[in-house]
Protein backbone atom coordinates (compact mmCIF):
# COMPACT_ATOMS: atom_id res chain seq x y z
CA UNK A 1 0.00 0.00 0.00
CA UNK A 2 2.72 2.48 0.97
CA UNK A 3 4.59 1.78 -2.27
CA UNK A 4 1.51 2.51 -4.38
CA UNK A 5 0.81 5.73 -2.49
CA UNK A 6 4.40 6.95 -2.88
CA UNK A 7 4.41 6.07 -6.59
CA UNK A 8 1.06 7.81 -7.18
CA UNK A 9 2.22 10.91 -5.32
CA UNK A 10 5.44 11.02 -7.34
CA UNK A 11 3.59 10.60 -10.66
CA UNK A 12 1.09 13.32 -9.73
CA UNK A 13 3.71 15.68 -8.30
CA UNK A 14 2.01 15.57 -4.92
CA UNK A 15 4.80 14.12 -2.79
CA UNK A 16 4.12 15.05 0.81
CA UNK A 17 0.81 16.76 -0.01
CA UNK A 18 -1.70 13.92 -0.37
CA UNK A 19 -2.90 12.14 2.74
CA UNK A 20 -4.12 8.58 2.75
CA UNK A 21 -4.49 8.16 6.50
CA UNK A 22 -5.86 11.00 8.58
CA UNK A 23 -5.45 11.68 12.25
CA UNK A 24 -7.96 10.03 14.48
CA UNK A 25 -9.28 10.78 17.90
CA UNK A 26 -10.83 8.37 20.28
CA UNK A 27 -12.95 9.45 23.17
CA UNK A 28 -14.47 7.58 26.05
CA UNK A 29 -18.14 8.44 26.43
CA UNK A 30 -18.48 9.87 29.94
CA UNK A 31 -22.24 9.84 30.47
CA UNK A 32 -25.60 9.73 28.70
CA UNK A 33 -25.52 13.45 27.83
CA UNK A 34 -22.11 13.01 26.19
CA UNK A 35 -23.42 9.96 24.27
CA UNK A 36 -26.42 11.89 22.94
CA UNK A 37 -24.24 14.87 21.97
CA UNK A 38 -21.88 12.50 20.13
CA UNK A 39 -24.79 10.82 18.34
CA UNK A 40 -26.19 14.22 17.34
CA UNK A 41 -22.75 15.22 16.05
CA UNK A 42 -22.47 12.01 14.01
CA UNK A 43 -25.98 12.33 12.61
CA UNK A 44 -25.47 16.00 11.69
CA UNK A 45 -22.00 15.52 10.15
CA UNK A 46 -23.23 14.84 6.56
CA UNK A 47 -25.15 18.14 6.66
CA UNK A 48 -22.17 20.00 8.13
CA UNK A 49 -19.90 18.75 5.33
CA UNK A 50 -22.60 19.31 2.69
CA UNK A 51 -23.11 16.05 0.85
CA UNK A 52 -26.77 16.43 1.91
CA UNK A 53 -29.06 19.24 3.08
CA UNK A 54 -31.04 17.21 5.60
CA UNK A 55 -30.04 14.52 8.12
CA UNK A 56 -32.73 12.22 6.72
CA UNK A 57 -31.20 12.43 3.24
CA UNK A 58 -28.06 10.54 4.33
CA UNK A 59 -29.18 6.97 3.72
CA UNK A 60 -26.28 5.37 5.62
CA UNK A 61 -27.12 7.19 8.84
CA UNK A 62 -27.86 5.31 12.05
CA UNK A 63 -30.48 8.01 12.67
CA UNK A 64 -33.13 5.71 11.20
CA UNK A 65 -32.28 2.98 13.71
CA UNK A 66 -32.59 5.41 16.62
CA UNK A 67 -35.83 6.79 15.23
CA UNK A 68 -37.26 3.27 14.95
CA UNK A 69 -36.13 2.32 18.46
CA UNK A 70 -36.64 5.58 20.37
CA UNK A 71 -39.13 7.51 18.21
CA UNK A 72 -39.08 10.85 16.41
CA UNK A 73 -40.12 12.84 19.49
CA UNK A 74 -37.13 11.42 21.45
CA UNK A 75 -34.76 12.46 18.65
CA UNK A 76 -36.20 15.99 18.44
CA UNK A 77 -36.22 16.46 22.21
CA UNK A 78 -32.63 15.29 22.59
CA UNK A 79 -31.46 17.39 19.65
CA UNK A 80 -32.86 20.49 21.37
CA UNK A 81 -31.47 19.54 24.78
CA UNK A 82 -28.05 18.28 23.64
CA UNK A 83 -27.04 20.03 20.42
CA UNK A 84 -23.32 19.65 19.81
CA UNK A 85 -21.50 22.87 20.63
CA UNK A 86 -19.78 24.68 17.77
CA UNK A 87 -16.44 23.26 18.92
CA UNK A 88 -17.69 19.70 19.44
CA UNK A 89 -15.61 17.38 17.26
CA UNK A 90 -13.11 20.10 16.33
CA UNK A 91 -10.07 18.46 14.82
CA UNK A 92 -11.82 15.11 14.39
CA UNK A 93 -12.89 15.67 10.83
CA UNK A 94 -10.80 18.58 9.60
CA UNK A 95 -9.42 17.49 6.26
Amino acid sequence: MAYLCKRSNKEDGLTGKRKVWYRFADRMIRNEKHLIRALNYIHYNPVKHEPVDDVYAWRWSSLFLYEGEKGTSWLKENWQKHKPSSGFGKGWDDL
